[in-house]
């Protein structure tokens, strides 16, 4: 399948976008990371914002105080959740067992 052919003014609409959702998924590790945001709170706001539903679970794993990237492959391994997992594809269950592993190593 072929790429559409965009005009100048829609490649620039669609960078801005694109850095748009990259600023959104920067703030919201970075609120993991230093100011104490939950796993919980993420997740929730996954459900309404897409640019956060696009953040790989393992890249907001990484994002948490203590967590490395081998331990969040372990934890995804545990869990049983694919390592290319994205946080809109997250079950109901798989996320309340991540949001329980996660206070448990708290």
């Amino acid at each position: 399948m072929a790429l559409p052919e965009l005009t100048d003014e829609q490649r620039r609409q669609a960078l801005a976008k694109a850095a748009e959702a990259r600023q959104v998924r920067a703030e919201v590790k970075n609120r993991l990371r230093h100011s104490g945001a939950t796993v919980a709170q993420v997740l929730a706001e996954a459900k309404r914002n897409e640019a956060i539903a696009k953040i790989k679970v393992l890249d907001l794993l990484q994002s948490i105080p203590g967590i490395g990237k081998l331990t969040a492959q372990q934890i995804m391994d545990d869990l049983k959740i694919a390592q290319s997992r994205r946080l809109r594809g997250l079950g109901a269950n798989q996320a309340k067992v991540l949001i329980a592993e996660i206070a448990r190593r708290g």
